[in-house]
């Protein structure tokens, strides 16, 4: 039989827990939000050195990501622009978003040698898509 939560329940009344759930969930998924195949274009658009072109580049690859996965992750990143906006009680601030989801949301398929520069650069991501959010996923 299928299990029946209710979010009512006093176990999930603290937001870590919600919080981990919700990281366990994206973390547990076969393939990441953003897809393997676009793991690499995206670190190499957090490279260039313009910033405009960085943005420009994310919103293009964001374009291209299947409608589920865009669907999901313009969701997901709206709700985590309006957690920011409390920033002085949660201390969620953007780089602290990108460092709980960057590697969450955006993973290689094979772990490189190279794993803290990756991390930098998946949270850098994050950081990007919630900076821009109104670029990137225009309405």
């Amino acid at each position: 039989p299928e299990e029946q939560l209710s979010l009512a329940d006093p176990e999930w009344s603290d937001v870590h827990v919600v919080t981990g759930a919700l990281k366990l969930f994206f973390r547990e998924l076969p393939e990441p939000l953003v897809p393997y195949r676009l793991f690499d274009p995206f670190i190499e658009a957090v490279k260039l050195p313009d910033p405009q072109k960085q943005v420009e580049r994310v919103a293009e690859l964001v374009q291209s990501l299947p409608p589920a996965n865009y669907a999901t992750l313009r969701y997901l990143l709206a709700h985590l622009c309006r957690v920011m906006e409390h920033v002085d009680v949660n201390r969620m601030t953007r780089q602290n978003i990108g460092i709980v989801f960057g590697p969450t949301l955006l993973r290689p398929e094979w772990e490189p040698g190279s794993l803290a520069v990756d991390m930098a650069r998946q949270n850098q991501v994050v950081e990007l898509l919630l900076a821009h959010f109104d670029h990137i996923f225009p309405a």
